[in-house]
This record gives C-alpha cells, structure tokens and sequence, in this order.
C-alpha cells in the first residue's frame, strides 16, 4: 500500500512558522512522508507529481499569494479534493474568514503547538491511509472479482465445449444408428429395407408422371467357390470391391443396394429406362470381368443380371424385385446350362458373354430388342476388322453452272447375309459408342485418303470437296485431333474436307462443342448444318457457331410443290441462310420440278436421284464425265 504524504510549503525553514522540523518525528513516528515545497510554483509542480493526505500552505510564501496558490491547488482534478491548511503569523480574523472562504480544511496561528499540528497532520493522514485501504480493497475485489468472472466464463466454456462434444457424439451415434438401419454395414450401400422405400417412393412418382423405371437384379457367379476356395475374409473384400465397381458403373442419381449375400440391385430413373438399363448392365459385366486383385489371390468372377422395368413388369415395387430376381435365375441358367430351359414364367429367350456375364430381361420383347443389339454390335465389331465396311459418294451439283461441287460420302456396309445396307440401317442399333467411334475414325481416314486420291486426277473432282458424316451419337473431344492429324497427312488444302453434323447433335449439344468446332474451322474443315428443318435448331445457335453451309432436310424438298405449303418452307429456310451468311444446300432432290423451284429460290447447291445415285468413288469417276448438267434438267437423267 502507498505511504500517505504531507505537502509542506514554507519558504524559512529556520522561521517561527517552520513546519518540516516541526512534523518531522511524527512523520518518522506515524509513516507518513513529508515533501516540501519553497514557493508556490513549487508546490503546484509536487500536486501534479504525488498524492497528498494534506497541504500546509505558509501564507507568507515568494512568488505568488497563497491564496492564489491554493486556489490553483484546488482547480487541478488531482488534488482538487486535498484539504489545504494555511500558517500564518498573523492572527488577524479577517485572514482567518478570507482562508475559510477561499476552502481552507484549517487555519493555524503562531506561535504553533507541535501537538496540535501533529495531531491535525495526522488526523488526515490516517483518513488518506484509510482511504488507500479501501482503494486497495476496492481493487481486490475487483481483481478476485474478475478472476471469479474468468473462472466462471472458463467453466462455463469448458461446459458448453462438453456440452456440443456431447451434441455432436449424439449426432454421431444417431447418423452410424441410421446407417445401419438404411446402409450394408459391409459394403455400405443401401440395405434392403431403404431400397424398398426407394422403389415404393419410384413407383409413385412414375405412377403420377405416366413415366418408368427399371430394376436390375444381380447375382455373383461361382461366389460360393471363392468363400469355399479363398475364405470369407477373401469373400467379404471381393463383394466391397464388386460394390464399388458397381457405384462406380452407374450415375450418381441410381441408387445402388446389396440385399445380402452376393445379391444386389440397382435402381435406374430417367428417360429410357430400358434401354439405359441394358447399357448399364453391359458396363457393370464387362467391369467385373476384370480380375480382382485380393490378398496376393487374382479372383475371376462374372454377373449375372436380370432386368425388370415398372409399370410393364410388376404392378408394385416388390412383385418388380420378384419379377427382376426371376429374370436373373433365367440369366444364371442360360450361363450354366446354354441352351436348357428355364422356369415357367421366366423370361424367354437368352443372351450369353463369355466374359462379362449373362444379362436377361423379364419381358421377352425387351430381350428380342436387346438381343439385336447385340447382335448388331457383334457383327459390325467384325465388320470393321474384315473390311466389309465401305464408302459411297453422291456429287453436290452447283446450281447456277451445273457443274459438280462437291460430293457426299455416305457409309454402307457389305453385310454377309443382308447385302449392302446404308448406315441408317444399323446405327441406331449399336449402343456401343467406342465401336462407333471406331468406325468415325475409319470414315475419316478413308475420306481424306480418297480426297487426296482426287486431288491428283481430272476435274471435276480434283477440286470438288467431300463432305463426310459421323455415326457416334455426340463428338468427342478428341475428334478434332482425330479428323485434323487425317487432313494433314493427307496434304489436303483447306476446304477440302466438308464435316457435316446431325440437327439433333447441334440442338442438344451445341455449348459443349461449340470450341471443337471452332478447333476445325480453325484447321481448315468446312462444316454444314445436315438435315435442317428435323430437330428445330435455335437461330443463335447457327449464328453464334457460324457454320458455313445449311443443308435442307429432304423432307422439305419432297413437298416442294403440294398444298400444304412446301414450297414456302424451303423458301423461308433459304432466305434464313442468306441471312446467317450461309450457303445453303438442298438434298433429296428426285424431280425436274424441285430442281427448278430451287434455283428460283436462289438455292446454291443440290444433290440427289435426279443427276445421280449414290456410287463408289470408281463407279463415280467414270460415270462423272457423261452426268454434267449445264441447263436445268427436262426428265429424270440417271
């Protein structure tokens, strides 16, 4: 605790009005300080230095009237409060009253009593001490106070941080609770019981949207042997691996289960459900044809698959799971019996993968359509490897000379048993798109070469350009480093090379290809907009992707001339291609009086039966030189 001090302002120490030597054993004797001040300057510089129990204030003080100096004494904040008391040695009452009037706590006349000043003196010292005690209690207080305020706002935090790890233990255990009563502990997919919330929560959506879904029912084959063969711990890291392949297989949106055992099922929604259901059982076969890597062991197994599609195959979600589980036994014997019969009721018919498992559908017509498919991939598989495969061309004939301008590559296929058939025959059948991008790659390689070829013989197909059509359902990124690196080592100049591409591929993906196009263009391959008129194109969309010719469906052309207004279709379709800055193309030209409609219309180009049939690049350079139109045509010329 701080020493209380006495402020003594006396100039003479050694005066009758002395007051240092005066207080100074009581000082020593009561501890308390004494500081002295010689003028009244002084002793305003000691009030702003130190605290002051009290200030005896000589009257008779140099430099300044004491009244004065006390008064300035009293006016600053920090000893506003002192009590001053004046000495003097004039006893005179009118000094006495001035003192009392100017705040005076007292006035002392000499000759002055050492008891009486000491006991004054000390009098307010003790009030000071007393009052700096309770400063310092004061300040205890407050100190434990806050220490307590800190304490309890650590406990309280400390509590709260328990009270949310609690929370948060709850939450966890109620989240694993639901996981185990919705999610395979094993796998941790979704159980039986939450699949068939979500199958009865499918079947009402459908039934209040009029739409489908389909179930795939699948079952390991030989799952029993691996347990049997390798043991269950080896059985148990196969089927997490068999259920990631299967997540990993489907989209995000399917819903994946496992029943139990080596069961499990997928759940697909959305448009096409059949047919997405057939595309994602083949990919789920052929990824479990793959080995499984398990321990050092290499585990070969196979799926067999059945296929249930609502409202067709089961009126409520658990006669669809029977009917899907009836279509995978069907599935599992035609594997382990080819041939033999299956259950009455089964599904009919059967399709076998040596590789990748057997894949049935419950309704036999789906399992007709399925099996064509395949068929049909199987044998164009095989085209492809045994050149039966092959190109035809149709010359594109320049309006106003007459003379040929192009010519159209169009894809045929030498069938073994069917003969020549055109690639709309076909294609929609095939749902592997890597076959099919195969085969893009094959009517590249093959234009471009024949292109070249051209390019060194006579007109008019050293200058005539080819334009080529694709048969994969969209364009992959890679296909302009695909058709670019054929167009360059072929040497061929830039306008060459026509791409031609589906209205239905531009208005559904038109954003995402817009940069290959621009990759193309920028190569020197000129692209046209096949077909328009089918799938309804936005305007923008011709604008912004700035396509270079617009060929008009030949379904347009063919009502050239009737009551419906034909001939204004086509005319309005040209004028919008004026208008984008397009050339604009007519196909599926087969009379006399379309050809002349077109050429009223300002039409620039035109191909169809009427100059010729589509015919191999040998057939077409020899027959060329004898077809070249310089008037419109009167009759039929082929």
């Amino acid at each position: 605790m701080h020493i209380p001090k006495v402020l003594l302002v006396n100039d003479e120490p050694s005066s009758p009005l002395a007051l240092e030597g005066l207080l100074a054993p009581d000082a020593d004797a009561c501890g308390y300080e004494l500081v002295t001040a010689r003028s009244g300057n002084a002793a305003l510089r000691e009030v702003l230095r130190h605290d002051f129990a009290v200030i005896l204030l000589d009257i008779g003080i140099p430099d300044m009237d004491s009244f004065d100096t006390a008064a300035a004494i009293r006016s600053h904040p920090r000893s506003a409060a002192v009590p001053v008391i004046f000495v003097s040695a004039d006893a005179g009452e009118a000094h006495r009253l001035d003192a009392y009037e100017r705040g005076a706590a007292d006035y002392l006349c000499a000759p002055l009593e050492p008891q009486v000043v000491q006991a004054k003196v000390r009098t307010f010292v003790e009030l000071t001490r007393k009052h700096l005690q309770l400063q310092a209690q004061a300040e205890e207080s407050r100190r434990i106070t806050a220490e307590l305020r800190s304490q309890r706002l650590q406990d309280l935090e400390l509590a709260n941080r328990e009270l949310e790890l609690e929370v948060a233990e709850r939450k966890q255990a109620e989240q694993r609770a639901h996981e185990l009563s919705t999610r395979d502990p094993l796998t941790g997919l979704v159980n039986r019981r939450s699949l068939i919330q979500h199958l009865e929560h499918a079947v009402a959506s459908c039934d209040r949207r009029r739409s489908q879904f389909a179930l795939l029912f699948l079952d390991l084959d030989q799952f029993k042997q691996v347990n049997d063969g390798f043991g269950h711990d080896v059985g148990d890291e196969l089927l997490r691996q068999v259920a990631a392949r299967l997540s990993a297989a489907v989209r995000a949106s399917d819903v994946v289960a496992r029943l139990g055992g080596d069961e499990f099922v997928v759940l697909i929604e959305g448009r096409a459900p059949g047919e997405n259901a057939a595309r994602v059982a083949r990919k789920i076969a052929n990824a479990h044809a793959r080995p499984f890597s398990i321990g050092g062991h290499r585990v070969h197994t196979s799926t067999s698959i059945g296929i249930a599609v609502y409202p067709q195959d089961g009126a409520s979600a658990r006669a669809l799971m029977k009917n899907a589980d009836l279509a995978m036994y069907r599935a599992k014997e035609e594997r382990e019996h080819p041939g033999g019969q299956g259950r009455k009721g089964d599904s009919q018919g059967g399709k076998g993968d040596s590789q990748g498992g057997n894949i049935r559908f419950f309704h036999e017509e789906m399992n007709r359509r399925e099996d064509e498919r395949e068929q049909w991939t199987g044998e164009l598989r095989h085209a492809l490897s045994h050149d039966q495969l092959a190109l035809v061309y149709q010359p594109q004939v320049d309006l106003a000379s007459g003379r040929v301008r192009g010519v159209e590559a169009q894809l045929v296929w030498h069938h073994p048993r069917l003969g020549q058939i055109d690639a709309a025959a076909f294609v929609p059948a095939v749902q592997d798109r890597g076959l099919l991008e195969r085969v893009d790659s094959w009517v590249m390689g093959a234009v471009c070469a024949q292109a070249a070829a051209w390019r060194g013989g006579a007109e008019p197909l050293s200058t005539a350009r080819v334009a080529l059509n694709l048969v994969a359902p969209a364009l992959g990124p890679d296909l302009p480093a695909r058709l670019l690196a054929e167009f360059r080592r072929h040497l061929l100049p830039a306008g060459a090379i026509v791409l031609e591409i589906s209205e239905a591929l531009l208005a559904a993906h038109h954003a995402a290809i817009e940069p290959l196009l621009r990759q193309l263009q920028a190569g020197g391959v000129l692209l046209a907009l096949d077909d328009f008129g089918h799938a309804g194109t936005s305007l923008a969309a011709c604008k912004k992707l700035g396509l270079d010719i617009l060929k008009i469906d030949p379904a347009f052309v063919r009502n050239i001339g009737d009551a419906s207004g034909g001939t204004d279709l086509v005319a309005a379709i040209v004028h919008l291609a004026r208008a984008l800055a397009m050339e604009v193309a007519a196909g599926g030209v087969d009379h006399a009086h379309q050809l002349a409609v077109l050429k009223t219309l300002g039409c620039d180009s035109w191909q169809g039966a009427l100059f010729c049939a589509p015919r191999s690049a040998a057939e077409l350079a020899q027959a060329l030189p004898g077809l070249i139109l310089t008037d419109l045509p009167e009759q039929h010329l082929t």
